[in-house]
């Protein structure tokens, strides 16, 4: 069992800043691959980036790509998602994930059904 808790989500004005963590308990954790989702409401759940253990592969939607960053701190079994130049549109319920198979597709974990634990959410709201 791994049991992920997130936390750091609140209100920002468009062009702030904001780090969600997400602290894992249970397995081990440095052996997963991490990733973050969000989701809005009526909406299916969207993939905004994800890291393999050591961190030696990431990957971005392109709707993030250079303005969130990924990270983890493996001796403190947290992840991190470091959101920059927030906009409007990323207003949502933010997610981390792990996936403890290490399988995906080519492309990379970017479904959810590749993940089997997931957080319980937390709130970014980016409003004027």
């Amino acid at each position: 069992q791994v049991q992920l808790v997130e936390s750091g989500g609140g209100l920002v004005q468009p062009g702030g800043s904001l780090r969600l963590s997400c602290a894992a308990s249970g397995r081990t954790f440095s052996r997963h691959i991490m990733g973050w989702f969000r989701q809005a409401p009526g909406k299916d759940r969207e993939f905004v980036a994800a890291s393999t253990w050591g961190s030696e592969i990431i990957w971005y939607a392109d709707s993030v790509k250079g303005r969130f960053t990924i990270s983890r701190d493996n001796a403190k079994n947290t992840e991190y998602l470091q959101m920059n130049s927030l906009k409007l549109e990323d207003t949502d319920v933010y997610y981390c994930a792990a996936n403890t198979l290490g399988r995906y597709a080519g492309s990379g974990p970017r479904s959810e059904y590749e993940y089997q634990y997931w957080g319980q959410g937390t709130q970014v709201t980016v409003s004027s």
